[in-house]
């Protein structure tokens, strides 16, 4: 018996659902990271130094005059060209302010040496109550 003969049975694919990205586990992500590094980072007292350059400093060594000549070199430092500590240092400046409330000092670091000690000196002489100091550096080497 043949019968009408049936057309083969075709199984279709179910259609293929495209994933969905989700954006919220990216903003989380970003949270996260947006809190770790808040909290990670350090929130110091940055102390600021006020250094203004006047006209009178900027005419050179003429305007020095009276001024205090501290070296800061890169093993030591020297004040009134004698090799002295920090600590030393800091004392004699406190006791010619004591005297002489107004005295200027000019601050030469020499070549070489990290900003991180000049400030320290810096800090120190302030701290010792200086309010008058000039940063002066070394005249540029010509390159001849």
């Amino acid at each position: 018996m043949n019968g009408p003969v049936s057309p083969p049975l075709l199984l279709s694919k179910p259609a293929r659902k495209r994933p969905l990205i989700s954006l919220t586990p990216l903003i989380d992500m970003v949270f996260i990271l947006l809190i770790f590094f808040m909290l990670a980072s350090s929130f110091l007292d940055w102390r600021a130094i006020d250094l203004s350059a006047s006209a009178q400093a900027a005419a050179g060594p003429s305007a020095e005059g009276d001024a205090l000549l501290i070296e800061i070199l890169p093993d030591a430092l020297r004040f009134a060209s004698e090799p002295v500590s920090l600590d030393t240092l800091a004392a004699r400046i406190a006791d010619r302010l004591a005297t002489t409330p107004e005295q200027r000092m000019v601050i030469k670091p020499s070549a070489g040496v990290p900003l991180q000690r000049t400030v320290s000196v810096l800090d120190r002489l302030k701290a010792a109550g200086a309010s008058d100091l000039t940063l002066v550096r070394d005249a540029e080497p010509s390159g001849e």
